[in-house]
């Protein structure tokens, strides 16, 4: 089983930075694609951003792009969300998820293993 724990959340002013952290654990981790979502309230889950484990592709929703940076370091397991600029329409409960294999990573459903998530409050 593979754990996933964010964290790194806060309240913020419009125009500050957070950086997320997503450690995972689990003697079966083995990723091929990291990726984040958010999830505001009454509204869907949606993509954020996602990384290919081994070449560190990255990828990133129109929405956040120039804004949002996604990294990895594979020696701690761990995947960072570095989010600068915040928006108020960045609020929302941040996850992160785990795709050990190859395929579509835009949704939801693409990942096997899920954060508990981690709370990105921004203030006007």
């Amino acid at each position: 089983q593979v754990q996933l724990v964010e964290s790194g959340g806060g309240l913020v002013q419009v125009g500050g930075s957070l950086r997320l952290s997503c450690a995972a654990s689990g003697r079966t981790f083995r990723s091929y694609v990291m990726g984040w979502f958010r999830q505001a309230p009454g509204k869907e889950r949606e993509f954020v951003a996602a990384i290919t484990w081994g070449g560190g592709a990255t990828f990133y929703a129109d929405s956040v792009k120039g804004r949002f940076t996604i990294s990895r370091d594979t020696a701690k397991n761990t995947v960072y969300l570095q989010m600068n600029l915040l928006r108020p329409e960045d609020t929302a409960v941040y996850y992160c998820a785990d795709r050990p294999y190859s395929g579509s990573y835009l949704r939801p459903r693409d990942y096997d293993y899920w954060g508990q998530g981690t709370q990105v409050t921004v203030s006007s």
